[in-house]
């Protein structure tokens, strides 16, 4: 079901961060009033801004959506459709908002700017909504059913949204990078899982931002940086799931068949750019198309914040994507 300009979108007062959180935060919002010198790896000179901090990022918003699809009862089981200019068929970013897999960080009426900018750039966007681990339902295997039901109301709405559905690049930010991973590996998940599904949805690329994409290698991060325990993202074992890993963590899924772009900011205390080295590693030796791009001086937030010289910059690699050939071409 959808209705147009959804008006039920979260409007709660952004909640104050756990202890835990806020002390791993602290630094990000300190550099806030500090000027840095910016250089993104893929840019040709230098510019000046201001490192963008956790509340300047809860503050963001963009435009309305054009439509709004409800996959699921709860609050968070809606996917946002914003339809660019044109007749189509349109290529499709999927984005994932991150926030420690927590509501409370709330995500998805913050990426409604990225969506603006990439459809004024004529890409239809579909910003996904899912249950945090703080929510009825989220966790294992909730939170994984969730972007499974939104890829599934895409492929049903496809046609009528006039959508080009060989030309779809993920694009998920922190823990959000975790799921869009997920999402374009979700063909290796074994028959015997609760999340396994027979016909996934197709991504082509996925573009991962500051990423917490390992519940197993980056378990100490997760833990540091969101005060999350993994376990409540694999679930436990049994006898028709011994691995946990196997259907939850992209780095326990390889090879994933799908391009691979990690992007993170040289100063990003939450996902440090060692975390998609060792990533990108893992999947070159399972014969995938990874790579990294870190971006100079910039820190967590301002790989999702519009404003940002290193938002130019990936919104660059985006672009690239989506008008990259398909097999379809």
């Amino acid at each position: 079901m959808h209705s147009n300009h959804d008006q039920e979108r979260d409007t709660a007062e952004e909640p104050p961060m756990t202890r835990r959180t806020d002390l791993n935060y602290r630094p990000i919002v300190q550099r806030a009033a500090r000027v840095v010198i910016v250089m993104a790896l893929v840019m040709v000179g230098t510019i000046r801004c201001n490192a963008t901090d956790l509340e300047d990022y809860l503050q963001l918003r963009g435009p309305a959506p054009t439509e709004t699809f409800r996959y699921g009862s709860g609050a968070s089981q809606m996917a946002e459709f914003f339809r660019p200019r044109g007749d189509g068929p349109f290529p499709v970013v999927v984005l994932i908002h991150g926030g420690c897999w927590l509501s409370r960080y709330q995500g998805l009426r913050q990426f409604q700017a990225l969506a603006g900018v990439l459809a004024r750039e004529g890409v239809a966007v579909w910003n996904v909504g899912y249950r945090g681990i703080d929510e009825p339902g989220g966790g294992y295997p909730g939170t994984y059913q969730d972007i499974a039901a939104s890829l599934g109301e895409l492929d049903r709405q496809a046609d009528r949204l006039r959508l080009d559905m060989h030309r779809v690049i993920a694009i998920g930010h922190s823990a959000g990078a975790h799921l869009a991973l997920w999402a374009a590996a979700r063909p290796e998940i074994p028959s015997t899982s609760p999340l396994y599904t027979d016909d996934p949805t197709k991504i082509n690329e996925v573009i991962a931002l500051g990423a917490l994409a390992d519940l197993r290698g980056d378990a100490d991060a997760i833990e540091q940086s969101c005060g999350v325990n993994p376990a409540v993202l694999t679930g436990s074992s049994s006898a028709s799931r011994s691995d946990v890993y196997a259907d939850t963590s992209p780095a326990q899924m390889l090879p994933i068949h799908a391009k691979v772009v990690f992007v993170n900011g040289e100063n990003d205390a939450i996902a440090s750019p060692a975390l998609a080295t060792r990533f990108v590693e893992l999947a070159r030796r399972a014969g995938m198309d990874a790579s990294t791009v870190t971006v100079a001086a910039a820190g967590h937030f301002d790989e999702v914040t519009p404003s940002t010289p290193a938002w130019t910059a990936i919104n660059k690699i985006i672009l690239q994507a989506v008008r990259a050939p398909s097999d379809h071409d």
